[in-house]
């Protein structure tokens, strides 16, 4: 999964968690999901990823709306082995540091759960601190590195967060 490496100069918005929706992903979100993705990150998926994955798994892809605006999405699903994955997360920059990662987070996790995941898995660059700081409070523990998982040569930490072990943060 690849994780927000960004740096934005704008202001940040100060809203209040409650006033945000997290609510499963419609296919008129796709464009503003897109939006927030190519804010996000170096590498971007392309436009058919996120339509396959629609179409795939359409309980476990949430966005998060204010204003009826989509400031946030995560991409989740259940693996054959009943791993729940997080393929991708992302948060619209100007919106950062409102709880709205943790609470997409949350929300993807239980999803999974009650659908039978044994443990939750995911991707991120090992210079992406902050993500990494969040997944630990959530209760994810960093199982492996993965030399060169990034197109641009960066590692990648594999963490996994044990069924069992899930607080409900």
């Amino acid at each position: 999964m690849e994780e927000t490496v960004v740096r934005d100069k704008r202001a940040r918005k100060k809203i209040p968690i409650n006033l945000v929706t997290i609510r499963p992903a419609k296919l008129f979100d796709i464009p503003y999901i897109m939006r927030v993705e190519h804010l996000s990150f170096r590498e971007k998926y392309p436009r058919g990823i996120f339509l396959t994955f629609l179409e795939a798994n359409p309980d476990t892809f949430l966005v998060a709306e204010y204003n009826g605006k989509v400031i946030g999405y995560v991409m989740g699903y259940l693996r054959p082995d009943m791993e729940g994955h997080i393929m991708s997360i992302a948060v619209d920059p100007e919106y950062r540091g409102n709880g709205i990662g943790k609470a997409l987070m949350i929300a993807v996790i239980e999803r999974l759960l009650k659908k039978g995941a044994r443990w939750i898995g995911l991707e991120v660059r090992v210079s992406n601190e902050r993500a990494i700081r969040l997944y630990e409070r959530l209760g994810f523990r960093k199982v492996k590195r993965i030399i060169g998982y990034y197109s641009d040569g960066e590692d990648a930490y594999y963490m996994v967060l044990p069924a069992e072990e899930w607080r409900g943060n």
